[in-house]
C-alpha cells in the first residue's frame, strides 16, 4: 500500500495561511487608515439647510383689491405681491398738501409782518416823542400866555383903582366947589368943569372895569390852553410808552414766525407720512425667493402686521448642524466643511461659522427640568452654524429644511 503525499498538502495549507495573514494585515491597515481618517473629521446626520423666512405683512390697514402671487411662485425683489385700495390714502395726501399750502401761506404773511412791525413801531416812537416835545412846548407857551393874561388883569385892576381914586378926588372937588359957587367965590364955569371931570372919571372907572373883565377872560382862556396842553402831553407820554413796547411787539411777531415755521414743518411731515402710507398700498417682495403660506384674498380687509404670506429667500442659506457636545472640543471657527446634500447627492463646501450659546434642549420652548431626582445623563446636542461658500447655489437647488451631512475637517 502506497503512503499519502503530505508534502503537497502542507504546501497548500501554508499558502492559505499566508493569504489569510495578508488579508488580516490588509484589513488591519485599512482599519487603521479608516480610524486615522475618522480622527481627522467630525460629522453628524442631525443637520439641515437653514435660512430666513420673511413674513409678508402690510404696514397699513386696508382693503385688498388684488393678490398677484400664489404658493410656490418664484418672485424677484421688487415684484408686486399685493395691492390695497389706495383711495383713502390718496385723499389723506391731498388733505396734507392743502394743509401744508395753508401753513406756508401763513408763514409768508407772518414773515412780512416782522419788518412791517419793526418799521411801524420805530415810526410810532419817533412820532410820539416828537408829539411829546410839541406838547411840552405848548404847555410852556400856554403858561407864558397865562402869565401875560394875569399881568393884564393886574394892570387893569390897578387902572380901576387909579380911576376910582381920580373919581373920588373929582367928587370931592365938586362937593367943595358947589358951596363956593353958591357964595360966588368961584365961577360957574369952573364948577361945571369940575363936574365934567367927575363924570369923565366915572366913565374911566367903567372902562377900566371892562378891561379887568376882558383880562380875566384872557386868564381863563390861558388856563384852558394850559390844561389842554398838559392833556396832550399826557397823551403823548402814553403814546411814547406804548411805542417803546415796539421790541416786544417785534419779538411777538418773530415768535409767530417761528410758530408758523414749526407748523409748516409739522404739515410737511404729515404730508411725508401720508405719501409714505400711500406707497404702502403696493406690497412688493423684499428679496428674491419663493412664496409660501399665502393666506389673503382679494376683497379681504387686513390690519397692520397681519401675516398675508411668507417669502423664502434662496440666497444667504446656511447649515445648522446639531453636534454632540463631546464633538465640540475639536470644532473651531473657520474649519472647512464638506456638506453632503441628500436631495441631489451633491457635495457643497463651507466653513464653521459659529457655535450656539446653548443646547437645543435649553433653547426649546419647554426646557428639561432636571431637579426632580430622576436625572438621567443624556449627551446634549449643540447647534453649530456652517456657512456655505459663495457661488455654489446659483441654480437655487438648496431649500431650507433639506437634510444634509456635514463633514468637518478638524486637522
Amino acid at each position: 500500500m502506497a503512503e499519502p503525499n503530505t508534502t503537497g498538502q502542507t504546501k497548500g495549507n501554508g499558502g492559505k495561511k499566508i493569504i489569510g495573514l495578508v488579508v488580516l494585515l490588509a484589513l488591519a491597515v485599512g482599519g487603521f487608515y479608516y480610524w486615522t481618517e475618522a480622527q481627522k473629521v467630525e460629522t453628524t446626520d442631525d443637520a439641515q439647510i437653514d435660512g430666513h423666512i420673511i413674513s409678508i405683512s402690510p404696514r397699513i390697514s386696508g382693503h385688498v383689491v388684488e393678490v398677484l402671487v400664489e404658493d410656490e411662485q418664484v418672485v424677484k425683489k421688487g415684484d408686486v405681491l399685493v395691492r390695497l385700495d389706495p383711495k383713502d390714502y390718496e385723499i389723506a395726501v391731498e388733505k396734507a398738501r392743502a394743509d401744508l399750502a395753508d401753513s406756508e401761506a401763513a408763514l409768508g404773511s407772518s414773515r412780512t409782518d416782522v419788518p412791517l412791525t419793526t418799521a411801524t413801531t420805530n415810526s410810532t416812537l419817533v412820532g410820539a416823542e416828537s408829539a411829546r416835545r410839541d406838547a411840552a412846548a405848548a404847555i410852556s407857551m400856554a403858561e407864558k400866555q397865562q402869565a401875560v393874561a394875569q399881568a393884564k388883569v393886574d394892570t387893569a385892576q390897578a387902572n380901576v383903582r387909579v380911576a376910582q381914586a381920580n373919581a373920588v378926588r373929582s367928587q370931592q372937588d365938586v362937593n367943595r366947589y358947589k358951596s363956593l359957587v353958591a357964595k360966588d367965590e368961584i365961577s360957574r364955569q369952573q364948577y361945571d368943569q369940575t363936574s365934567a371931570t367927575l363924570d369923565s372919571d366915572k366913565a374911566v372907572i367903567e372902562a377900566r372895569k371892562a378891561d379887568v373883565v376882558e383880562a380875566q377872560k384872557g386868564v381863563a382862556s390861558a388856563e384852558v390852553a394850559v390844561e389842554q396842553a398838559r392833556a396832550r402831553l399826557a397823551q403823548a407820554d402814553a403814546t411814547v410808552q406804548a411805542a417803546r413796547t415796539g421790541p416786544q411787539q417785534v419779538a411777538i411777531t418773530e415768535s409767530r414766525v417761528k410758530a408758523s415755521q414749526a407748523k409748516v414743518a409739522q404739515q410737511r411731515a404729515a404730508l411725508d407720512q401720508a405719501e409714505l402710507s400711500l406707497s404702502y398700498v403696493t406690497i412688493t417682495a423684499p428679496a428674491d425667493g419663493v412664496i409660501g403660506k399665502t393666506g389673503v384674498n382679494a376683497g379681504q380687509n387686513v390690519d397692520v402686521g397681519q401675516e398675508m404670506m411668507a417669502l423664502v429667500p434662496l440666497e444667504g442659506l446656511w447649515v445648522t448642524a446639531n453636534f454632540k457636545e463631546n464633538q465640540l472640543r475639536n470644532l473651531k471657527q473657520g474649519q472647512k466643511v464638506k456638506i453632503e446634500v441628500d436631495a441631489d447627492g451633491r457635495d457643497y463646501s463651507g466653513r464653521v461659522e459659529r457655535v450656539a450659546g446653548a443646547s437645543g434642549a435649553r433653547m426649546s420652548l419647554l426646557p428639561p427640568e432636571n431637579a426632580t431626582g430622576n436625572y438621567v445623563k443624556v449627551v446634549q446636542r449643540i447647534p453649530v452654524r456652517i456657512s456655505i461658500d459663495p457661488g455654489q447655489n446659483q441654480d437655487h437647488a438648496l431649500r431650507p429644511g433639506m437634510s444634509v451631512t456635514p463633514v468637518v475637517s478638524i486637522r
